[in-house]
């Protein structure tokens, strides 16, 4: 610190600050917010994957691969890593959102109020999944839940909230 003049600007930090939130006190996420939010992901995440596809497309033309078979499971491959690094790296990322989430103001949290881990936000990815099998009842369950929370939500130990304004 420069105590040399006193018109010398203060020190900061430009990281994010990683402030721990009260996951009790805090206001859970609404149902309408978070189908928004899932919505903005799912186009941004189809337009990474078509990308992908294109880019699988070309490489196999110009190989001569034309099996249409092969195409198709590589096709689902890349949708499902792209889903599910989309989703897991940024929610375990300092802003805790996706970007959906983010343009909606909410963010991921643990049951301590703490940013969770990339695993903790891989298995809450893939308990979506389970949420959707289940003819989308698991992600009806945050009707019913005084926190709001889904069922992949219970799963990973998670919750979603509002995000707070610093």
């Amino acid at each position: 610190m420069n105590q040399l003049s006193p018109y010398s600007p203060p020190e900061a930090s430009l990281r994010p600050v990683n402030v721990k939130v009260d996951p009790y006190t805090s206001t859970p996420a609404g149902f309408w917010r978070r189908f928004a939010g899932a919505f903005i992901d799912l186009i941004i995440i189809n337009l990474i994957a078509a990308f992908f596809g294109f880019g699988l497309g070309m490489i196999a033309g110009l190989t001569g691969n034309r099996s249409i078979e092969s195409l198709t499971l590589a096709g689902y491959a890349i949708g499902i890593i792209v889903a599910w690094l989309y989703n897991a790296l940024l929610e375990s990322s300092s802003v805790q959102a996706s970007w959906g989430k983010l343009a909606l103001g909410l963010k991921v949290i643990d049951l301590d109020g703490n940013r969770i881990s990339f695993g903790r936000a891989s298995a809450r990815h893939f308990g979506k999944i389970l949420s959707a099998m289940i003819l989308m009842i698991g992600f009806l369950m945050m009707l019913g839940s005084e926190r709001r929370q889904t069922l992949h939500d219970l799963m990973a130990g998670c919750l979603m909230i509002k995000r707070v304004k610093p």
